[in-house]
C-alpha cells in the first residue's frame, strides 16, 4: 500500500488517464472500472489525508465520503453516487453486448469527464 496520502493522488490520474486509453481502444465498460478506480483512489488518498488513518479496504465511493465527513456539490456527489452503482456493472460483469450498449461512447466520455471534476475537487480539499 501506498506509503503516503499523495501517491493516491498521483495513481488516481496515473488511472484516469489508463481510462482515457481504454476508451480510445473502444474498451468502454473497462474505461468506466479504471475511473471508478480513480476516484476510489483519490478519495483513499483524501482518506488518509484527512483522518490520518489508513483507508479502508472498500470500493464504495460513497462510504468514503461519508467517512471522510466531506461532501461535494450536489452534482459531483450524485455523479459518484452513480459511478459508484457502474461500478458494480463493471466488477461483476453481465454479457459483453449487454455492457456495451449500457456503456456507449458518449456517456463514458461523460464519465470520464466528471471523474476529472471529482479529482479536481478532491485535490482543492487536499
Amino acid at each position: 500500500m501506498a506509503k503516503n496520502p499523495s501517491e493516491w493522488l498521483t495513481q488516481a490520474d496515473y488511472d484516469l488517464e489508463t481510462a482515457q486509453i481504454l476508451l480510445d481502444k473502444q474498451r468502454n465498460f473497462y474505461a468506466v472500472f479504471m475511473a471508478h478506480l480513480a476516484v476510489e483512489k483519490a478519495l483513499k488518498g483524501l482518506f488518509w489525508k484527512k483522518l490520518d488513518e489508513i483507508p479502508p479496504k472498500t470500493h464504495d465511493l460513497v462510504y468514503l465520503l461519508k467517512r471522510i465527513g466531506m461532501k461535494p456539490s450536489e452534482k459531483l456527489f450524485k455523479f459518484i453516487v452513480r459511478l459508484n452503482e457502474a461500478h458494480l456493472t463493471t466488477r461483476y460483469p453481465e454479457e459483453i453486448r449487454t455492457l456495451q450498449k449500457i456503456f456507449p461512447k458518449d456517456k463514458v466520455e461523460e464519465v470520464l469527464a466528471n471523474c476529472k471534476d471529482v479529482i479536481i475537487w478532491i485535490k482543492t480539499e487536499f
